[in-house]
C-alpha cells in the first residue's frame, strides 16, 4: 500500500523574494520532518506585485502576490502554495482551499529607525519622534492608524523587500520606517527593531494585518494527499484565530491595501481558554476610526468565523462600512490610494 511519502515529488509553488523564500525553506523543513522519503522541489516566480515596484499597492488590486501563483495551481503545474497568510484575498479561487496554516511568527508590526538615529540614541519609541519625522511605509492600514495616533508625522511610500526598505530608511531621507515583525525575525534582522507596536503601546498603538506572522498554505480541493500531509503542519490555535480575522475582512469586504487592523490573543477567562479578537477601522486621514472587541471560547473554525463575522457586523452598524465604501469609490473613479494621501 502506497504512503504520501512514496508518492512522485511535491512542486511548491512561492514567490521568489529572499523572505518567501526562508518561508519556503521553513515549511519544506517541516514537511521533511513529519515525511522523511518525501521529495520536493521549489517553483518560484515574481507575481505582479513583485514585479511592479512603482504602483501604490492599493492601485495594484487583490491578488497582486497570489493570482498568478493560484493559476499553476489550478493547472497542476504545482501542489502547494506557500502563501504570508496576511497577501491572500479571503476568497479562493474555485477549487483551491487554505489546507492549512502553520504556527505564528510574532504578528506585530514593529518600528524601524533610520541607523544614525538608532546609533545616536535619540531616539526609542514613535513618540519620541519630532513633528514633521518622515515615516516610510506601503500600507495604508499603518498610515491611517498612525496619522489616527501621531498626526505631527509626515508618511512616505517605500516599497521593495526587507533589504531594499531597510537600506532606504538609511539612505533616501526616512527617519524611521514601519515593517513587519515577522519578516525581520524570519530573515535574521531583529537587532534593527526599536519598538513593538500593539494595542498597548503607549502614546498608541497599531493592530496588524489579517493573517501578519502566520504562512497559508494553499492546495488543491481534491487533492486529498496534499491534504493529508498537511495535517502534520497545522497550528490549531494560530488556525483558529486567523479564521476569525480573516472573517472580519471577508465580511466588511476589505482587501489587503484597506484600513483594517486586528489583535488575536488566546486568553484564561473563567478558567476557560478563550480568544479575543479585537479589530479596527480608520480613515484614510486618521480622522474617523471605528473599533470593537470581542472575546470568547470557540471551539471549532466554523464558531471563529462566526465569531469574526459578528463583531464586523457590528463595526459596520458603528459607521466602518462608511468608512471603507468612501475608500473604495475614490479607486473606482480612478484616484490612486497612496500612503501620503489624507
Amino acid at each position: 500500500m502506497s504512503t504520501p511519502d512514496d508518492a512522485p515529488g511535491i512542486n511548491i509553488g512561492t514567490r521568489r523574494s529572499a523572505l518567501a523564500l526562508r518561508q519556503t525553506e521553513l515549511v519544506i523543513g517541516a514537511l521533511r520532518a513529519a515525511h522523511p522519503h518525501a521529495t520536493f522541489h521549489v517553483r518560484a516566480m515574481a507575481t505582479m506585485g513583485d514585479r511592479d515596484t512603482t504602483t501604490p499597492l492599493p492601485a495594484l488590486g487583490k491578488g497582486l502576490w497570489t493570482t498568478e501563483l493560484e493559476a499553476q495551481l489550478a493547472a497542476r503545474e504545482v501542489d502547494l502554495i506557500v502563501h504570508s497568510l496576511k497577501d491572500m484575498p479571503t476568497a479562493l479561487p474555485a477549487g483551491c482551499i487554505l489546507g492549512c496554516v502553520t504556527a505564528r511568527e510574532d504578528p506585530r508590526d514593529v518600528l524601524v529607525l533610520n541607523d544614525k538615529h538608532a546609533a545616536e540614541g535619540r531616539y526609542k519609541t514613535l513618540g519620541d519622534l519630532p513633528e514633521g519625522a518622515v515615516v516610510g511605509t506601503s500600507s495604508v492600514r499603518r498610515a491611517a492608524q498612525l496619522r489616527r495616533r501621531y498626526p505631527g508625522l509626515v508618511f512616505k511610500d517605500v516599497r521593495g523587500n526587507i533589504e531594499t526598505r531597510l537600506r532606504k530608511c538609511d539612505e533616501e531621507g526616512y527617519d524611521a520606517i514601519i515593517l513587519a515583525a515577522a519578516g525581520l525575525l524570519r530573515m535574521g534582522y531583529g537587532a534593527r527593531i526599536a519598538q513593538y507596536l500593539d494595542s498597548s503601546t503607549t502614546g498608541g498603538g497599531l493592530l496588524h494585518a489579517v493573517g501578519q506572522g502566520a504562512l497559508g498554505l494553499e492546495v488543491r480541493e481534491d487533492d486529498e494527499r496534499m491534504k493529508s500531509m498537511l495535517k502534520a503542519l497545522e497550528d490549531a490555535p494560530t488556525m483558529t484565530a486567523c479564521f476569525a480575522e480573516r472573517s472580519v475582512m471577508r465580511t466588511l469586504e476589505g482587501g489587503c491595501s484597506v484600513p483594517i487592523g486586528v489583535e488575536t490573543e488566546w486568553v484564561e477567562e473563567d478558567k476557560k481558554k478563550k480568544l479575543r479578537l479585537r479589530a479596527v477601522v480608520v480613515s484614510l486621514d486618521g480622522k474617523q476610526a471605528v473599533e470593537g472587541e470581542r472575546t470568547r471560547e470557540v471551539n471549532s473554525l466554523d464558531e471563529a468565523e462566526a465569531m469574526g463575522k459578528e463583531l464586523a457586523v457590528e463595526l459596520s452598524g458603528m459607521g466602518a462600512q462608511q468608512i471603507l465604501d468612501h475608500i473604495n469609490k475614490g479607486r473606482e473613479s480612478g484616484a490612486a490610494l497612496k500612503v501620503g494621501d489624507a
